[in-house]
């Protein structure tokens, strides 16, 4: 009797494992399939099948949410549903990365959120948008002394660190004069940005990488377009340091100055939207 009792248990203890398996099983078959078939849809359309699914939205508590509404503009030209998605991104980026102050610097709302929403800001079009290279953000008063180059910087993204740094004083100066094209957060986060899709194949990340390939391979077959960008007063000279500071520099007037962007360099605008998956209005 003890071992008919045995034997059922281990009959039924067999099912529910095979179960198990299978349920794993038929999930990685489809996940496998869902990415075949995105990534066709990627290669086609450059964007994501979808960008916001969340089984909860995080809230942001009513100090943030103010911060919010009256220091950070681009909260405001979104809709309702948007805005719920911008907090509940804003909220996560938060609770996942860990905020440092140096030299006095205390860390409060309004620097978490600013800088954050800096963050999301950039990535509103991607699916992932934690910009996995960043677990910390050291805020500075102002400009800092870096042993990476023994120089001042007024920020820096440090991927061997896994470390944003900013300074404080120069962060908001950037949000206070918001049409000079000039934006240290936009910038910092924007080369963090860059070297994420580099390193990582998620595919947000294969979009800005693949679309920044475009721009480049456009820009070196259009020697006309190439010299037209040199020349103009529309980017600082900054921009032709390198392809790192060439992105950084771009986004920033894209973020800051669309319309004027659109006007004058239609063909490197479109690859910039492209990259970022920007479909917010008056973009």
């Amino acid at each position: 009797m003890l071992n008919l009792l045995v034997i059922k248990d281990f009959t039924l203890g067999g099912k529910i494992l095979i179960g198990v398996l299978l349920v794993i099983l038929s999930y990685i078959i489809l996940s496998y399939i869902f990415k075949m078939i995105e990534m066709g849809y990627v290669l086609k359309q450059k964007k994501p099948l979808y960008n916001h699914f969340y089984f909860r939205l995080r809230r942001l508590n009513q100090r943030q949410k103010d911060i919010l509404q009256h220091q950070f503009s681009f909260y405001k030209k979104l809709n309702n549903t948007e805005k719920k998605y911008f907090e509940h991104r804003v909220a996560s980026f938060i609770k996942d990365k860990d905020f440092i102050g140096r030299d006095g610097v205390v860390i409060n709302d309004e620097k978490k959120v600013l800088i954050s929403a800096t963050a999301v800001m950039l990535t509103f079009g991607f699916r992932d948008f934690y910009i996995g290279l960043i677990s910390k953000i050291v805020i500075y008063p102002n400009a800092f002394y870096s042993k990476t180059n023994k120089a001042y910087h007024k920020g820096e993204f440090n991927p061997r660190l896994a470390a944003l740094v900013l300074s404080w004083e120069d962060f908001i100066k950037g949000f206070n004069a918001d049409n000079d094209n000039v934006n240290l957060g936009i910038h910092e986060f924007t080369h963090a940005i860059h070297i994420n899709s580099i390193k990582e194949r998620d595919v947000s990340s294969t979009i800005f990488s693949d679309s920044f390939k475009e721009l480049s391979g456009m820009l070196a077959s259009n020697e006309a377009l190439r010299n037209k960008l040199k020349e103009s007063d529309y980017f600082r000279k900054y921009a032709f340091t390198n392809q790192f500071e060439f992105v950084a520099v771009i986004i920033e007037n894209f973020i800051e100055t669309p319309k004027e962007f659109r006007s004058q360099f239609p063909q490197v605008y479109d690859k910039v939207k492209q990259m970022l998956n920007f479909n917010v209005i008056n973009y």
